[in-house]
């Protein structure tokens, strides 16, 4: 069993699991290209010429590590053991209660 992630416009637009015989027949001629790839989920951009999925970012404010392709916000998660959550409105992290 194989992965295939269905690319529209740098999009995963669907993924799907299969042998490779079934997924000869399934390729449809709607536009876009079917790659093979363990990695990348729906919505991520596929960046081809790093041949990397980038998942959705997910605040303004966080910057792409392209060595690892995590979104990183400007400041790091506090390392307290405490339960916090990014708020993007003061670009830090506040604590949940």
């Amino acid at each position: 069993m194989a992965h295939y992630l269905k690319i529209i416009d740098g999009i995963v637009e669907k993924v799907i699991v299969a042998d490779a015989d079934f997924f000869d027949i399934f390729v449809d001629d709607s536009p876009g290209n079917w790659i093979e790839s363990s990695q990348g989920s729906i919505g991520d951009t596929y960046d081809a010429a790093r041949n990397a999925f980038v998942p959705p970012k997910p605040y303004p404010s966080y910057t792409l590590d392209e060595s690892n392709n995590v979104w990183q916000s400007p400041i790091a998660h506090p390392a307290d053991g405490k339960v916090y959550t990014w708020n993007e409105d003061t670009t830090n992290w506040t604590e949940v209660v």
